[in-house]
């Protein structure tokens, strides 16, 4: 029987698990461990509606009733440092220490940087609250922008800063933005977008440094043209955080490896989240899912092993979205370059449609744009024994005579 379980990392995935962990009947101590100062918030809103918006951070909060309920204590503040490699007790940053039956890692993800640049002023990135803070206080300044990076991250907070009515330049070396999540064809089309509203690109270039003594006042690009800039954000993917975790006896290989139920290699220790690779009968090669939605669903998962020391494997179909000025588009499934794409209900010119994605004849993954009824429905389909084969999914979605 387990009598204390200790989280490390009070995010999302964290807030998620503690709350699980309640409903299936846990009764013991629960001690969450977090390295900001912040009670659970919200991410996404963070280069949406926090920088268009000006939210109030109390909008940001995740347990909108407070914590309180949870009957859990609240190390804010302070980092883990270690996991003792033989026993299941933590050091913190505080050098204090903490011993319990049972340990979910939930450290998330950290902003990958550039090797260059991290010494200027107005280079920032966007992961957490307090870097939303710092970018929304710059963007009142009215400084031209410069986003490094064309993925989910970069286009939010590129469409965001246009729709504050700054200057904004998108850079990415490959061909099109959101190539990885939605492939070159979908990719050109949101960017076809933004172009509209009057963002402007730079694709198939690299950075090759930043201008400016103190502050940047310059982006150099690869093919030696140099982009004035007041403000640059670097959204070139993240990290797990995992560092901290060397020689605690884990898997680590660009995440935590885990079963299909969130154990890792070690008893009573388990991962889940941005900073967890967890095995998938769907997906062999055990991809890190960045979700919101695979964080929760996750969450689950681990409270249930806990609880009832066994719960069913976990191979979910990953879902995400995405908001960019009046685009609503969400993604179901994982999608590769040389996948066949079949657009339904719709055209790949309007603001609404459904895109398919074959592979191998099975549906490999889904595009909605304003489509959430169509989108849900083919994974729950996707997630059947079999999925669904792509020809069906077309059938099922072409438009009906009359």
């Amino acid at each position: 029987m387990l009598d204390h379980v200790a989280v490390v990392g009070a995010s999302l995935a964290g807030l998620r698990f503690v709350e699980a962990l309640r409903r299936e009947g846990f009764e013991g101590r629960i001690t969450v461990i977090g390295a900001e100062d912040e009670l659970p918030y919200d991410r996404p809103p963070l280069s949406k509606q926090f920088l268009v918006d000006d939210w109030d951070e109390e909008k940001l909060a995740l347990a909108r009733n407070g914590v309180e309920a949870l009957d859990a204590e609240w190390k804010l503040g302070v980092a883990a440092t270690a996991l003792d490699p033989t026993a299941t007790r933590l050091t913190l940053a505080d050098r204090s220490t903490v011993e319990a039956d049972a340990i979910v890692l939930a450290t998330g993800a950290r902003a990958r940087q550039l090797p260059f640049g991290r010494d200027l002023g107005g280079v920032l990135a966007l992961r957490t609250l307090d870097d939303a803070r710092r970018l929304r206080a710059a963007l009142a300044d009215g400084p031209r922008v410069v986003v490094v990076g064309a993925g989910f991250i970069g286009m939010e907070v590129a469409a965001s800063c246009r729709q504050k009515g700054l200057d904004v330049t998108v850079v990415e070396p490959l061909p099109a933005p959101l190539i990885r999540g939605l492939g070159p064809v979908l990719g050109e089309r949101v960017a076809r977008t933004h172009r509209d509203e009057g963002v402007v690109f730079r694709l198939g270039v690299g950075v090759d440094g930043f201008e400016g003594e103190g502050d940047v006042t310059g982006v150099r690009l690869s093919d030696g043209e140099t982009i004035p800039a007041e403000l640059v954000i670097v959204g070139v993917g993240a990290a797990p955080a995992t560092e901290w975790l060397d020689g605690a006896g884990l898997e680590i290989d660009n995440g935590v490896l885990c079963d299909a139920t969130g154990a890792t290699a070690r008893e009573n220790v388990f991962a889940l989240g941005d900073c967890a690779r967890w095995e998938n009968e769907r997906y062999p090669e055990r991809p890190r899912f960045e979700h919101w939605t695979s964080a929760v669903e996750q969450s689950d998962v681990v409270a249930k092993r806990i609880v009832h020391g066994e719960a069913e494997p976990f191979a979910p179909v990953p879902y995400v979205w995405t908001d960019q000025f009046h685009l609503r588009i969400a993604i179901a499934g994982e999608i590769q370059e040389d996948d066949e794409m079949q657009v339904c209900l719709g055209d790949v010119e309007d603001d609404q449609f459904l895109a398919l994605f074959g592979r191998e004849g099975r549906l490999a993954g889904a595009v909605g744009f304003k489509r959430p009824r169509q989108l849900n429905g083919l994974r729950r389909k996707m997630a059947e024994p079999g999925g669904i084969s792509f020809a069906d999914a077309i059938a099922e979605h072409a438009p009906k005579d009359g």
